[in-house]
This record gives structure tokens, C-alpha cells and sequence, in this order.
């Protein structure tokens, strides 16, 4: 074997050392073609974002379809980011952008219903920096990026639903289909007749209409304990009134959101909403 290369490689002269190697003398170290070695990039490789993906998995993610169908609908003009539509394949989103597929907005996390019951001393918000929030309360709830629904003042207490399902949180946001929402409130002074009839009523402060769905004294107790609902998913409403009306507020307990209650949830506490619970929560 070793006589039949030398032959082959008999009469033909090797110009620098290792060209052999290419079959073809002219090929000097330094002469080499581009397209035969390697070529190093004066430009660092771009690093990918951890917190991105793809849009086609992002929407395949959410259930709606496959990514081989999500790349048709991208195509075809139907899926939009951040009210922008997008046609561009491989482009990358971040969870918390606004992905909407035929204009209904999509979301790839598993959905989550999490019922907190609030104590006081926590602030409802997601910012940082608050201090204690009702964020630290549901930490360990679930995965899915949930949040809350209407707020409660850091010195209120009681029932907050978290969830991620927009399509619950327009229920709440609605204020002609919203999901009311009991209270048991303590003033500093038993609550007159009239001016209990009043809030009844309704009445305006600053040319604003404040209305509520119901109010009636906790039967049982002090004229100062009293049970209000309304539809609105804050407590500024609350304030308003008593404010207006010159009463002080010492104790405001949310004790529940629609057929939802506090039973088997100690303060502090939560749980995941039962099939049933979130059924009967859409159907309001």
C-alpha cells in the first residue's frame, strides 16, 4: 500500500509544508482559499435572551394551535405583539408582551385562580420596593404569573382573587356585568337612618354619581357594623362615601367575591379556586 502512494505522489512537488494534504501545490499556508479554512468573526456571536422565545411557541403555548400552524397564522397576518402585526418567522416575544391571535389576546401559561384571604398590613400591588405586599402572601401559590384583581388598602382585609385569565378579569372590570363584592364595615359611630337611606339612593361627590348595590346594619349588632356590596373592584368607592358622610372607617373586611367566601381559608392564607367555584364565578 505504501508503494502505490508513493507513485501517486511521485514527480509532484509540494510547495509549502501540509499542502499536500489539499491535492494541489499552489495551496501555501496563507494562500489558502476563504471558503477552505475557517473564518473568525470580528463580530461576537449575539446571545440569546433567556426571557424570549419564539412566537410560534409562545402561541402553540397557549393551546391555541401547533407551531407548524402558528407559522401559518403569523404569515397570513393574524397574530399581532404589542399592537403590531407580525409576519416575520422566528420572531421573539417576552412573556409579558401582548400577544393577541385573531384579536383575542392568548397567554402561554397554565391558567391559575388563586383566593387569598388578606390580613392587614400588606399592600395590593405587584410593584417592588412597598414593603410587604400581598405578592409575598401567594408566592408559593403557582408558577403562572398571577396577579390581583381590584385592590384592597394595606390596612383592609379579606377575600382578593389572583389570576392571570383575562378573561376573568374583564368580568370584575366590567361595571355593568361586574362581580360584586360584600363587605363588613366598622365605623367610629353607628350609622344614621338618613344617611344610610342616602347611600341606598345614591348621591354625588364632585358631580360624580357614587352608588352602590346594596347596604344594610349587620343584624345582631351596633348600627356601626354594617354590610355594604358594590361592583367596583377597589375600596376607593368606600372611602368616598364615609369620608363624604363624616364617618371613620376602623374596620373593612372583603368577606366575599361573588358565591366566594372565607370558609376554610384562615387569615393570611389562600387557595386554588375549585372546577366548580371558577364555573360558577363565569357564569356571573
Amino acid at each position: 500500500m505504501s508503494k502505490g502512494r508513493n507513485n501517486k505522489s511521485k514527480g509532484k512537488p509540494f510547495g509549502k509544508r501540509g499542502n499536500e494534504r489539499n491535492g494541489n501545490a499552489s495551496y501555501a499556508r496563507g494562500n489558502t482559499p476563504r471558503g477552505d479554512r475557517p473564518v473568525k468573526s470580528s463580530t461576537p456571536a449575539k446571545k440569546s435572551n433567556p426571557d424570549e422565545i419564539r412566537l410560534n411557541k409562545y402561541i402553540a403555548n397557549s393551546g391555541v394551535c401547533s407551531r407548524r400552524e402558528a407559522d401559518v397564522h403569523i404569515a397570513t397576518g393574524l397574530v399581532s405583539v404589542n399592537g403590531k402585526v407580525i409576519t416575520e418567522m422566528g420572531y421573539k416575544v417576552k412573556l409579558e408582551d401582548e400577544v393577541r391571535y385573531d384579536g383575542a389576546r392568548i397567554n402561554p401559561e397554565k391558567k391559575a385562580y388563586v383566593l387569598l384571604n388578606k390580613p392587614k398590613g400588606y399592600a395590593t400591588t405587584t410593584s417592588e420596593g412597598k414593603g410587604r405586599t400581598v405578592m409575598d402572601l401567594v408566592a408559593n401559590a403557582t408558577t403562572s404569573r398571577i396577579k390581583p384583581i381590584g385592590r384592597l388598602g394595606r390596612n383592609s382585609k379579606g377575600l382578593l382573587l389572583f389570576t392571570n385569565d383575562d378573561v376573568v378579569v374583564d368580568k370584575f372590570t366590567n361595571s355593568k356585568n361586574g362581580i360584586p363584592r360584600l363587605f363588613h364595615i366598622e365605623l367610629n359611630k353607628n350609622l344614621r337612618l338618613e344617611d344610610l337611606k342616602k347611600i341606598q339612593t345614591g348621591f354625588k361627590v364632585d358631580g360624580k354619581l357614587i352608588a352602590v348595590e346594596e347596604i344594610s346594619y349587620i343584624e345582631g349588632a351596633a348600627k356601626r357594623e354594617i354590610g355594604l356590596k358594590i361592583k367596583n373592584t377597589g375600596s376607593t368607592i368606600i372611602r368616598t362615601i364615609f369620608d363624604y358622610l363624616k364617618y371613620e372607617i376602623e374596620n373593612l373586611d372583603c368577606v366575599a367575591i361573588g358565591h366566594l367566601t372565607k370558609k376554610d381559608i384562615p387569615r393570611g392564607s389562600w387557595k386554588h379556586l375549585t372546577e366548580q367555584e371558577l364555573n360558577t364565578l363565569r357564569m356571573l
